[in-house]
């Protein structure tokens, strides 16, 4: 919880917009260190010259990387566009982060496989599908009951990062599992409609005033729903929510560990291999791309890059020897 005033006013109007807890923490960390940065100096009497100053010390000091310089320069337009309601300079000048993004981290087959095999049962459905359809770990945790296409085997993603929606594949293997997964789901319903204080799941607001009774259907349940309800942080009333997506990164380090995977593995490395592996195994890259939601094909490209033996597919001289 933040302490200022200041900061629970911004936490308080980022909830009635909608913004996810992570990036409500995120940009509460950024503009409490830009607050800092400035000794306290409150950002109702700074503008241009002290954010270019504070995302150059990003880089200058702390050699940030360029995503990271762009996720504080993204809560700072966030304040000052919808907090103090005197938008940045478009044209903002300041030092832009050179660090070259790594490549990323890319299991086997028999890796993922093993990992699969000892990944703790309650949380082995959310791991696959981060594999088996190359979702961010929060694409998901906020898939709805509804959002699962059993006809076309085929995911719904809404409001994907960049706010995109996409189709990505469901894998045959995962849909009985899926189907008991909404029989569970369909129970916690049961339960939760004899609850007199129960509020129905959370809808966006416009979707909340277009469809009056939707978050009491099962159509609109979290796939992934918590055994808890909890209270809403926007309005306090109970609901039952997706789970926390900190479960599913322990669930895999655990097993990564388990397993002997001698790598770091995350929910995103799932994501790295599902698109390395669609890759090797014949899959247009374009198709790639779109079952990823890049905007950008050169976004897509950098998993070419583990595919090409020593760079280039160049074969070492010590190899001839």
């Amino acid at each position: 919880m933040p302490k200022s005033m200041f900061l629970n006013m911004i936490k308080d109007e980022m909830y009635q917009l909608r913004y996810s807890k992570r990036s409500i923490e995120a940009y509460l960390k950024w503009i409490s260190s830009y607050i800092h940065f400035h000794q306290k100096k409150h950002p109702n009497l700074m503008h241009d010259k002290e954010v270019e100053a504070f995302l150059s010390h990003l880089v200058l000091e702390l050699d940030v990387a360029a995503s990271t310089q762009k996720s504080a320069l993204n809560a700072l337009v966030f304040l000052y566009r919808d907090i103090i309601r005197q938008p940045l300079n478009f044209k903002l000048s300041f030092i832009k982060s050179t660090r070259q993004q790594k490549l990323p981290i890319v299991l086997t087959t028999d890796e993922v496989r093993n990992l699969l095999a000892v990944v703790n049962a309650q949380n082995k459905l959310a791991v696959s599908i981060l594999y088996a359809s190359g979702l961010r770990l929060m694409e998901c945790m906020r898939l709805r009951v509804q959002d699962i296409d059993f006809d076309f085997k085929s995911i719904r993603v809404w409001h994907g990062k960049g706010g995109k929606h996409r189709v990505v594949t469901l894998a045959d293997e995962l849909i009985p599992t899926l189907q008991q997964q909404i029989t569970v789901v369909k129970q916690y319903l049961d339960a939760d409609l004899l609850n007199p204080e129960y509020s129905g799941v959370y809808l966006p607001h416009r979707l909340r005033l277009k469809f009056k009774n939707a978050n009491r259907s099962i159509q609109w349940q979290y796939v992934f729903a918590s055994r808890q309800l909890s209270k809403d942080p926007e309005d306090q009333s109970l609901r039952r929510h997706h789970i926390d997506g900190s479960t599913v990164q322990k669930a895999i380090r655990h097993a990564a560990k388990k397993a002997s995977i001698p790598k770091t593995v995350t929910p995103h490395t799932l994501r790295h291999s599902f698109a390395t592996h669609l890759l090797q195994s014949g899959a247009d890259i374009r198709t790639v791309q779109d079952q990823l939601g890049h905007s950008d094909l050169r976004t897509t490209q950098i998993y070419t890059h583990i595919l090409q033996r020593g760079g280039n597919s160049v074969v070492s001289p010590l190899s001839r020897l």
